[in-house]
């Protein structure tokens, strides 16, 4: 099963650790650093046209960190359906 995060971009279900909303999470010192540090070190994929709410981390090959404009309630229910809308 796939997760459609916005702009032709699908991760595999198994590899996602974790959906979040940048809005509460960035509130965060610790966060931010993180989400700095994976940008620094290339880990970052922007899917997103829009302003961005969520962010998907994946372990993949090398972790990754997608910044989708969906909110995570979205694509929390695409993944429970298992919906590419």
């Amino acid at each position: 099963m796939y997760l459609h995060l916005g702009q032709s971009v699908v991760v595999p279900f198994g590899d996602i650790i974790g959906i979040f909303d940048l809005d509460n999470t960035t509130a965060s010192h610790l966060t931010r650093a993180f989400l700095t540090r994976g940008e620094q070190e290339g880990r970052v994929v922007n899917v997103c046209e829009d302003l961005p709410k969520s962010f998907v981390l994946c372990q993949e090959e090398d972790p990754r960190i997608y910044i989708s404009q969906l909110a995570p309630a979205t694509l929390v229910r695409r993944a429970e359906s298992n919906s590419f809308e």
